[in-house]
């Protein structure tokens, strides 16, 4: 078994890494002090296919595998964890999800608008011995 990056694999990782130190380093001690939402930020990576790496390209997402997924949130992460929070909720929790289980029809107006960042998803979690 090879556990060698690919080509593609490494361009993923570099590529996340110089928008991570570039555009997501600036400012993101003063975004978690004020707690304000990386709008700008998280609009450039939807621009950038950071948020539907896994989708198929015809729903708008970039088709790459998981490694190339986990190497690029890896990357975000080190800078900025709200960023790769938006980041993995759109991936794994939304888009995975409606990828698998949507209708056609359903694919097509949630899943392309999600892959390609035109919109963000969100999701929400109930615990019963957790909040108020």
């Amino acid at each position: 078994m090879d556990f060698n990056l690919s080509e593609e694999q490494l361009m993923i990782q570099q590529a996340a890494r110089d928008f991570a130190q570039n555009e997501l380093l600036p400012e993101v001690i003063e975004r978690d002090r004020d707690q304000k939402f990386p709008t700008e930020q998280v609009k450039k990576m939807g621009e950038m296919g950071l948020l539907g790496m896994m989708v198929d390209p015809k729903y708008g997402g970039a088709g790459m595998d998981s490694i190339s997924y986990v190497l690029a949130m890896e990357e975000i992460a080190k800078v900025d964890a709200s960023a790769a929070v938006v980041m993995s909720v759109n991936n794994s929790l939304v888009c995975a999800g409606l990828e698998k289980f949507a209708s056609e029809e359903q694919k097509v107006k949630y899943l392309t608008p999600l892959a390609s960042g035109q919109v963000i998803g969100a999701f929400a979690l109930s615990e019963p011995e957790a909040g108020f």
